[in-house]
């Protein structure tokens, strides 16, 4: 494996990017664990073509932080941050959902570690807070986000229904005014009589 580049998402990463996301369709089918919501079946290409165009143009925009990792030239792996409120001037512009996807293959090999550390420093210039579900059952990627500063905020219960089967979803955040105390880590969140 090559080394990992982050950068801002390109029209020429739409392929690569539908592959990684497909692949998540197969997983899921095979009946393995899958830590993100799905369709009931796979878009369409051009389903995914339109999704990719609409992202794009909110990168434009600046509403949105679009990255992909890159390895040997193809993308691997992408992260979104997306703006809550539809401008920064917005009760909710302060405020944003991250967003993350890896290639089956490369989970656990540095990916997910490099997207996060880009997309949460890029968001500092955007974003006051930012927030993300993740998957009950998905113990390491809820370890990579606490490693980064988020905390559990919340609990949406039976949010996902997949093939009859309810799954929670756990909300986490991320302060980005707090000052960072090493990769990934922050001090003490602010209490809420500090706000």
């Amino acid at each position: 494996m090559g080394p990992i580049t982050v950068r801002t998402f390109r029209p020429e990463d739409a392929d690569d990017l539908r592959m990684v996301y497909y692949q998540l369709y197969d997983e899921r089918d095979a009946g393995e664990p899958v830590g993100i919501s799905l369709f009931a079946t796979r878009p369409s290409i051009d389903d995914e073509r339109q999704w990719f165009e609409r992202q794009y143009a909110q990168l434009q925009s600046g509403e949105l932080i679009g990255l992909v990792a890159e390895v040997d030239g193809h993308a691997v792996g992408s992260c979104s941050v997306a703006r809550h409120g539809p401008t920064a001037d917005s009760e909710q512009g302060h405020a944003a959902e991250l967003g993350i996807l890896v290639r089956r293959d490369m989970r656990g090999r540095g990916v997910g570690t490099a997207l996060l550390e880009e997309a949460l420093r890029e968001s500092r210039a955007k974003f006051e807070v930012v927030f993300l579900s993740v998957f009950e059952f998905n113990a390491r990627a809820q370890r990579l986000y606490e490693r980064f500063g988020f905390t559990v905020c919340g609990r949406l219960p039976r949010a996902v229904k997949r093939g009859g089967r309810y799954f929670d979803l756990i909300r986490m955040v991320r302060f980005l005014d707090e000052a960072p105390a090493g990769l990934g880590r922050t001090v003490k969140p602010p209490q809420p009589s500090d706000r």
